[in-house]
């Protein structure tokens, strides 16, 4: 029979079947999956240093914002704040490219000096259907520096047995003018598909627990499709794209965020199943652009007073383009993936006093980098409950600096580094042991794994001086050495799960920034010295009765400036969040209780290029409430109180609150979370 006779019955033709296909196909997917009546608050590893969710699930707090909203709700994140979205993702008091974030194998970088717009700024979690979270030194397959680790959000390629479509759709609405849409449909076929996902997010400026108005408010939409060929189970070619923008209000910024534009394209093949030993061949091409607009005009009312008394705006932006082939060998105890990457980006950048002055000035690239890296991942099935897991990868590293002046201290100098290169060639590896023990459903594990990372644009680029004695910070910034052992074990069986996992770390020539006053301004130094780093997770979610769970999660981060013989800077503090739930066929009720410790190792005036240590934190503990209700296997409704008894309370990682929004200017405050939110999500699958 032909694939089209399904639909020529109904009098369709080959170049309608898709469109026929939506209205006659039975929809296996939709079937197959039916929406958990249940609100997600604690995530466990799936292996080893390793955690594997859906982001698509309903969790509390309130349903992410962007990426890094994201991924605080999971032990060992955290995030610097500084209003209501668009915060920078840290991991084990880790921060920026110690992190490696990539949606679909490509790397989208930002491009504000002070990562006003984080690469996690241009990620909505619900249009994702996997996040994966690796952490440590443990993994050389996805491009380099991943001291802290690697997250990977993912889209999975459409797979329909017939033609036909499916539906996935939410809707969100809650306190403080919050309104978020999504919408995922796909249609096709066994020899391909093609997915359409959009989504547009609304929240207004938030009040804290004291009542009070924090500048906070945001708009946000993205728009992306793929199209894949599958002229077999094994073969894929997806070409994908996507655009997006939005804007946002930051309570601990001197500008706001009038533009986040962004534009995407790449091209993945992927062959399974091709021989014997050769099992899989992965390549694929990217190019991500972002475009964005600071302002203090736009979303705020310029201050009238100080160094940014009238209307200024900058507009940066910069263009990545990456490329990857990776393939896999099996034998009978050994799996081998290696591979090449590459990556080039163009930093450009433009500023001006008044209102859309900007748009008259030509942008004029500073900075370019480009890395290529070689690669390899063995995994050896020792025996029956042993596995061994090591990689290397070789990566070599270079800037150009193109800025003809320096700004520092708002007086324009000649730029000693201009039109210089600088380069390095970086090693990095790790080796792991898993052991599954015989008598226990646990395993056991230990991994020493050392990376090297090369100075990114905003260590290089955004700092006012280098170290002392140089000429400035791309002159003289080495690249970051860091050495890590991680050890843990995971426990599961069918009442109770648990697990817990420790590091210890040294870092050589860790890039520290210290902020210092003065008469024209806070002036940045950014500068290498030696760290220690130690911390763990561990977590036990236990099922009570057949109704009744109860889930437990720690995480603690300390740091050592070995070289000063002062706190790391930047660490945030014990985390501790307790949740019990209660499910009942097709509905559910739970409760969060998060309880965070103070945090008084501190080391003033010293950080990263988006936030420093201005004063030691108290402790807090915020409770929620959450229920969920299936209502058939199409729809379900998840609702939630968050912060319920209206506690005022602020996060450590966090910027002072500026002077343009009222906060006082010589007397560093922190930005208080929201107070009592309220929210309701409804989720369709079709």
């Amino acid at each position: 029979m032909s694939r089209f006779s399904a639909d020529t019955r109904m009098g369709c033709t080959p170049v309608l079947a898709v469109l026929c296909g939506a209205l006659l196909a039975p929809q296996a997917q939709a079937d197959e999956h039916e929406l958990s009546p249940t609100v997600i608050t604690a995530i466990a590893p799936s292996s080893p240093l390793t955690v594997v969710t859906n982001p698509k699930d309903p969790r509390q707090p309130v349903p992410a914002s962007d990426g890094g909203d994201y991924l605080k709700t999971i032990p060992g994140f955290a995030l610097v704040r500084n209003g209501g979205t668009n915060g920078d993702p840290v991991l084990r008091g880790m921060f920026g490219s110690r992190l490696n974030i990539l949606t679909n194998g490509s790397m989208m970088l930002g491009a504000c000096p002070g990562r006003m717009d984080a690469p996690t700024s241009y990620i909505s979690p619900e249009t994702y259907d996997k996040l994966t979270v690796i952490k440590g030194p443990q993994t050389v397959l996805w491009g380099p520096g991943a001291s802290a680790g690697t997250v990977l959000f993912e889209r999975e390629p459409e797979q329909f047995g017939a033609l036909g479509t499916r539906l996935n759709a939410s809707v969100l609405a809650g306190s403080n003018g919050r309104f978020d849409k999504v919408i995922d449909a796909a249609a096709g076929g066994p020899l391909g598909y093609v997915r359409v996902i959009g989504n547009q997010a609304h929240a207004d400026d938030y009040k804290d627990g004291n009542h009070d108005t924090v500048a906070s408010r945001y708009d946000k939409w993205n728009g992306d499709v793929a199209v894949g060929f599958t002229p077999d189970a094994d073969t894929l070619l997806e070409l994908t794209a996507g655009r997006g923008d939005g804007e946002a209000r930051y309570a601990g910024r001197g500008m706001d965020g009038s533009q986040f534009l962004r534009e995407s394209l790449g091209l993945r093949f992927e062959k399974s199943n091709i021989g014997a030993v050769l099992d899989k061949v992965e390549a694929q091409v990217y190019y991500n652009y972002a475009d964005h607009v600071m302002d203090n005009y736009s979303l705020r009312v310029p201050s009238g007073t100080g160094m940014m008394a009238g209307p200024m705006a900058a507009n940066v932006d910069r263009r990545t383009l990456g490329a990857r082939v990776k393939a896999t060998w099996r034998w009978a105890d050994v799996q081998l993936i290696g591979g090449l990457d590459a990556q080039t980006n163009e930093h450009r950048q433009r500023s001006s006093m008044g209102i859309d002055t900007y748009k008259d000035l030509p942008k004029v690239k500073d900075a370019n980098f480009h890395n290529y890296g070689a690669f390899g991942e063995l995994t050896w099935y020792a025996a029956d409950r042993d596995r061994l897991i090591t990689g290397a990868r070789l990566d070599r590293a270079s800037a150009k600096d193109f800025r003809q002046t320096l700004d520092a201290g708002m007086m324009p100098s000649p730029n000693p580094t201009a039109d210089k290169s600088r380069a390095d060639t970086l090693p990095s590896g790790f080796v792991r042991f898993e052991h599954d023990l015989a008598d226990s459903p646990t395993t056991v594990y230990a991994g020493l794994g050392h990376a090297e990372r090369f100075a990114d644009y905003w260590e290089l680029f955004s700092p006012d001086n280098g170290p002392a004695g140089s000429v400035n910070a791309f002159d003289s910034i080495k690249p970051e050495k860091t050495t890590q052992l991680d050890v843990g074990a995971q426990y599961k069986t069918a009442d109770l799960e648990a697990w817990a996992s420790g590091y210890i770390g040294q870092v050589r020539d860790f890039i520290l920034f210290d902020y210092q006053p003065g008469m024209m301004g806070t002036t940045s130094q950014a500068r290498n010295v030696d760290a220690r780093i130690m911390g763990g997770e561990l977590g036990a979610a236990y099922k009570l009765t057949r109704q009744w769970k109860a889930d437990a999660t720690l995480a603690y981060a300390w740091g050592k400036n070995s070289s000063d013989g002062k706190a790391l800077p930047q660490m945030p503090p014990l985390d501790a969040r307790l949740g019990l739930t209660y499910s009942e066929d097709d509905w559910s009720a739970g409760a969060l209780w998060r309880v965070v410790a103070a945090q008084n190792r501190i080391d003033r005036n010293k950080g990263n290029v988006v936030g420093k240590d201005f004063d030691k934190s108290a402790g807090f503990g915020v409770f929620s409430l959450n229920a969920a209700y299936r209502i058939n296997k199409n729809f379900k409704v998840s609702t939630g109180v968050d912060n319920l008894f209206g506690k005022a309370y602020a996060e450590h990682l966090n910027l002072a609150g500026n002077a343009g929004f009222g906060y006082p200017a010589n007397d560093p405050q922190a930005i208080k979370e929201p107070g009592r939110t309220l929210w309701t999500k409804v989720d369709m699958s079709f």
